[in-house]
């Protein structure tokens, strides 16, 4: 899909350009080209209005810097991963390339984020926004900024959640098997959805360096605009570092339930065990020698005898396990 915006009295305005020879050729007030899964005759028709190559969709994979972030031509390309799909079950990462040229921002994606989405919809609403392409570059950034840092609030809620229930002095009781199997499965979905946030911030922090350093005639107001993005990144990017070794602390410490649960149950197979094994030793003696051992009165008087004599022991090594404080 080929999407093409122009700049207006309102906002952003999407326009139609044809691939084909009678078809409408690109604006040339177009600030903004997006290619949304371009085809061939797309990608073609772009970089012969631009002069420039759109990389396919196996260069945006690398992940060298020198492949990622160049200058071509006079042309910038910039090449980011940006977390997708953070609402779902299973967030992915997926590559984007900005391309600089002129005053122009040719975008290339395979993939249609959120954060695309909503800087089209405010755009769309205010012109200042999309002045030129530098400014809607800018705008994609902090729409993908805010994605992240909502995304980064998400996981600390639901990390404190957790760690309510872990450490809660007054909750429901010691939690069952299948309440820690659903800790474990939360806060491993968590450090998932931490550590595509957190890789996008690195990725986005190079970019916007590299942007700061590479784009010839920003003004200063531009210039301070992405140093104000790029703090925002650095202080995510310390908050998902916090994050991460908040998942790490969470997962160990219910790991160390798991292991007080299996210890209790050992336990009481431990006791269970030592409790029969003076009534076992006295079964055995009594009924290997039963012959040797005096007749007490009555007919059934050692068999009552020898199962009272089971039953005391056991009493006295339950006492004693309760004095030393054992159960």
């Amino acid at each position: 899909m080929l999407n093409i915006f122009v700049p207006t009295a309102s906002g952003l305005t999407k326009v139609k350009a044809g691939t084909g020879d009678d078809g409408p050729p690109i604006p040339t007030q177009a600030v903004w080209i997006d290619l949304l899964e371009p085809t061939v005759e797309e990608e073609k028709l772009v970089e012969a209005s631009f002069g420039i190559e759109v990389p396919t969709r196996e260069e945006m994979k690398e992940i060298e810097t020198s492949n990622r972030l160049y200058e071509d031509n006079g042309a910038l390309y910039m090449t980011t991963t940006v977390a997708a799909q953070l609402d779902t079950d299973r967030p992915i990462s997926t590559a984007v390339t900005f391309i600089l040229a002129g005053n122009r921002l040719i975008t290339n994606r395979y993939l249609d984020t959120k954060p695309f989405q909503q800087f089209i919809t405010y755009a769309g609403k205010h012109p200042a926004s999309c002045t030129n392409a530098v400014t809607v570059l800018a705008g994609l950034m902090e729409a993908f900024i805010e994605r992240i840092a909502d995304v980064l609030e998400r996981v600390g809620a639901s990390l404190d959640g957790v760690s309510s229930n872990i450490f809660a002095r007054n909750g429901n009781g010691q939690p069952t098997s299948n309440d820690l199997r659903a800790m474990i499965e939360r806060i491993g979905f968590n450090g998932e959805l931490n550590s595509k946030g957190r890789e996008s911030l690195v990725s986005l922090g190079r970019l916007l360096m590299f942007v700061q350093q590479s784009v010839p005639g920003i003004s200063a107001e531009q210039r301070d605009r992405f140093h104000s993005i790029s703090r925002d990144v650095l202080s995510l990017s310390d908050h998902a570092s916090f994050l991460g070794s908040k998942v790490s602390f969470l997962l160990e410490a219910t790991l160390g339930l798991i292991n007080v649960e299996q210890n209790n149950i050992i336990k009481i197979f431990s006791v269970a065990a030592v409790l029969f094994l003076p009534p076992t030793l006295i079964a055995s003696i009594y009924g290997m020698n039963y012959h040797l051992l005096p007749d007490l009165p009555g007919k059934y008087s050692n068999f009552f005898f020898s199962i009272g004599l089971m039953i005391a022991s056991m009493g006295v090594t339950y006492w004693l396990f309760k004095r030393k404080g054992w159960l």
